[in-house]
């Protein structure tokens, strides 16, 4: 592996003075939260869309499937793409982009143009690993795991938050408004990283890997239709089975590509070691039963009366139930990174996936009170803000500082699929186990009890996957992070030569 580098002619003409580096994580972890509350904005305005746009349900739902789409496929490639040309940089074309996504969402009614705006949004997702890895290269030693747990964070922050706050301008306002909010946030984004966040000198050096890209949005594009249309076209259908087998040929071919390359756009043989590997597991596991929690509670306190469990309440209720989840992750990031330190961030990890198994039992036992089943969806929420930070602490322990972006960013696309997996399993499950009711057709009480068993099972695979990570307790023989020279994060050559023979 190549030690990280400095750009030929880099220098620190963007880094700001004192009193704003003080500002840099708080812009950042803003910019996450912002572009995280973009992936379930339209959430609570999909029932509406076929009536406001004259699109039939199926293309409505392509609003939600679209921005997990692109910020798949974006994520892992713009955190190379980072990696090699500069953070801050690609932090700022991704924030010009959900930029004009809102915008075109904003001044059209056209289903067709909002699902361009949309896909456009969800490829700023790759803001996060972007902003983990300035984080890395620019602040000392000592702020960097509070640093990274905060903006690890904002992805579930940013989801626990957006819901209620959709809800209420979709109850309230006209539809468009929350796209031009959306679009004033991310101009104000741009502002405040042109003014506050430097460029990190720390590059990865080699060429742009133009045909493992298209090789890679091939395998995933693929894979996460048929896990997002599966329930629709059918788990058996030619075009879902179609769709995976293609998928699985590309991704031979790709892999073998990528092996042989010597500038691949993902690194398989460090994806392949197994304090790697047993992380992005886990972060797969962990989006799951993450997103459970989030698609789940709305639906639920929303279900009629006349369904004997559900409690009738409004989209801005159900909505505002996940707002104490959301500021209590806000609150346990600091908790979090002060665990990774001082026991390891495996003991974290393992501790999160634990109250996440917690949360879910509670939950499985409170479905008939409000107060209860915000108290029970909150303790998820709390194992997730454990998780979320824990999670690149870990992927940093095991990859060189020149790749901290790209490593983040195929941590998140786990994430991303995890979630995507979870939607499709809630989404099935829903639809099967059903009974009529003087409404209409409705989901048993028994399909919410199996969700919540099911994401409880996914905690437990995390933490399965937890356990046979190899011990990061500070004090103990483990690989460093590398070494710190003038504040910023950097590999000595020993150490990236041990790394790269691992």
């Amino acid at each position: 592996m190549t030690p990280a580098t400095s750009a030929p002619g880099a220098t620190p003409a963007t880094t700001p003075g004192p009193a704003r580096s003080r500002f840099v994580v708080p812009v950042l972890a803003f910019c996450g939260v912002v572009v995280a509350v973009m992936q379930t904005l339209v959430v609570p305005l999909l029932p509406h869309v076929p009536e406001l746009t004259g699109a039939s349900a199926g293309a409505a739902g392509w609003l939600v499937t679209v921005t997990l789409l692109t910020g798949a496929v974006f994520t892992p490639v713009l955190g190379r793409v980072g990696d090699m040309y500069g953070k801050r940089r690609v932090l700022l074309a991704s924030l010009g982009v959900l930029t004009l996504g809102s915008v075109l969402c904003a001044v059209s009614s056209d289903i067709g143009v909002l699902i361009t705006g949309r896909a456009l949004q969800g490829a700023a997702l790759a803001v996060i690993p972007l902003g983990i890895s300035i984080i890395r290269d620019e602040l000392p030693a000592e702020r960097v795991l509070p640093s990274i747990a905060l903006m690890s964070s904002t992805l579930g922050i940013g989801a626990a938050i957006g819901l209620p706050l959709a809800a209420v301008v979709t109850e309230n306002f006209d539809w468009h408004t929350m796209f031009w909010a959306s679009a004033a946030l991310g101009l104000l984004d741009l502002a405040l990283v042109l003014w506050i966040v430097p460029e990190s000198a720390v590059r990865s050096p080699g060429r742009f890997d133009v045909p493992g890209t298209l090789g890679l949005a091939a395998v995933l594009v693929g894979v996460l239709l048929a896990i997002t249309q599966g329930s629709g076209w059918g788990w058996t259908s030619p075009l879902t089975l179609g769709l995976l087998g293609a998928s699985a040929a590309v991704g031979l071919v790709w892999g073998r590509y990528e092996l042989r390359t010597p500038s691949p756009i993902m690194d398989l043989r460090v994806s392949a070691r197994p304090a790697v590997l047993l992380t992005n597991l886990a972060a797969l596991f962990i989006g799951f039963s993450f997103y459970a929690n989030s698609l789940v509670t709305a639906q639920l306190v929303q279900e009629p009366t006349s369904t004997g469990y559900g409690l009738g309440a409004s989209i801005v209720v159900s909505g505002l139930c996940l707002l104490p989840g959301g500021l209590a992750m806000v609150a346990l990031s600091p908790l979090s990174a002060r665990i990774s330190a001082t026991y390891g961030a495996r003991t974290a990890l393992a501790l999160a996936a634990v109250v996440m198994t917690l949360g879910y039992v509670v939950r499985f036992f409170t479905t008939h009170s409000l107060w209860l089943i915000v108290a029970g969806a909150t303790v998820v929420a709390c194992g997730t803000a454990i998780a979320y930070s824990a999670l690149p602490a870990l992927v940093m322990r095991a990859v060189a500082v020149s790749e901290t972006a790209s490593a983040n960013g195929l941590n998140t696309l786990m994430r991303s699929v995890g979630q995507a997996c979870c939607s499709a399993v809630v989404t099935a499950v829903l639809a099967r186990l059903t009974f009529v009711t003087p409404g209409g057709p409705a989901p048993t009480l028994r399909a919410y009890l199996l969700i919540f068993l099911v994401a409880a099972g996914a905690a437990l695979v995390a933490l399965a996957a937890t356990l046979l990570l190899p011990s990061d307790r500070p004090g103990r023989d483990a690989p460093r992070d590398g070494d710190r020279t003038g504040g910023t994060v950097a590999v000595s050559p020993s150490t990236s030569a041990t790394r790269g023979n691992a």
